[in-house]
């Protein structure tokens, strides 16, 4: 008899894993963020996984908040045996944990116990780790706490960005997802506690953090620069406009911080410079420093902030 799941996700992240577990299992129902109003025109949009779950033909539920009745009830009584979270955006109340014969695992976007919390994957590029990966555990009420079944690493390429690495870890997220179930099957499951002396938290995004730092060695600058795009970008002002930088790589060359070296966008750090290959004026589509520069001149020896 196949395994009966309910799906608990939001972002485009969360899609390659449902897409699995629907094509071996039986979804009974996907949990997802409520839909949101867009500020233009009052346009409802729905999370990606409630748009995937009704390609799906799977019935989709977006309570605000786990903290009611009428959920707690719905998933006690639907005679699931798992209950799956990938990146769902808001914590399993405790009573739900403890109801019995349903278990309840995380995917989670890094080697646990290293960046527990809202924001594996982007700080782990602007930390310049070498490597990330994805850990399958049971979800307790501590944060990301949970023991672990099991993990697989990844390198993190230097031109990795959030997107770039994101597509890499839900495609592994799903592979591991399904190798889990497999062992719950065969009775063979082992989980194994995270040892809290390498625990390091990876705290949500606050938007101060795009802008540009000039002081910051360029390797670390375009770390940010890749760990941060395409939301919220790391940006700079120039003649009023705010311009998000998309793409970057190091130059050798020296100057001051902040200062415009050559006249294809070449700008001083701490050490030596970056390059900028792509940029992005606010309200406009990002293109390549030549055809920006045609329509928005800077130029050499000015100083950027």
């Amino acid at each position: 008899m196949a395994l009966k799941i309910i799906f608990m996700g939001t972002p485009e992240f969360s899609i390659p894993a449902l897409r699995v577990l629907n094509s071996k299992y039986e979804v009974l129902s996907v949990y997802t963020q409520s839909p949101k109003k867009k500020s233009r025109g009052q346009k409802i949009l729905k999370s990606p996984i409630h748009l995937e779950a009704e390609k799906l033909n799977l019935a989709v539920r977006f309570p605000d908040s786990l903290n009611n009745d009428l959920d707690y009830k719905f998933i006690k009584e639907s005679n699931a045996n798992f209950v799956i979270v990938v990146a769902y955006g808001q914590l399993i109340p405790k009573k739900f944990l403890n109801i019995k014969n349903i278990i309840f695992l995380n995917i989670h976007a890094s080697l646990l116990p290293r960046w527990r919390g809202a924001a594996p994957i982007q700080r782990s590029i602007i930390e310049m780790d070498k490597e990330t990966g994805i850990s399958i555990m049971k979800i307790i009420p501590k944060l990301d706490a949970g023991p672990l079944m099991l993990q697989k690493n990844i390198n993190i390429d230097e031109k990795d960005n959030f997107v770039s690495l994101s597509n890499k870890l839900s495609e592994l997220g799903s592979i591991l997802i399904l190798k889990a179930l497999s062992i719950f099957e065969n009775k063979q499951v082992k989980f194994k506690d995270q040892q809290d002396k390498f625990v390091t938290y990876a705290k949500k995004i606050d938007k101060k953090e795009s802008e540009i730092n000039w002081n910051e060695s360029a390797r670390k600058l375009i770390a940010r620069i890749n760990g941060l795009n395409p939301y919220p970008g790391v940006w700079f002002k120039h003649k009023g406009a705010r311009i998000k930088i998309i793409e970057a790589e190091v130059s050798n060359n020296k100057g001051k911080k902040g200062e415009v070296l050559t006249n294809d966008l070449i700008v001083g750090c701490s050490d030596k410079s970056i390059k900028i290959t792509f940029l992005q004026k606010e309200g406009k589509k990002t293109i390549d420093t030549k055809s920006f520069l045609s329509g928005h001149k800077i130029l050499k020896g000015e100083v950027l902030f």
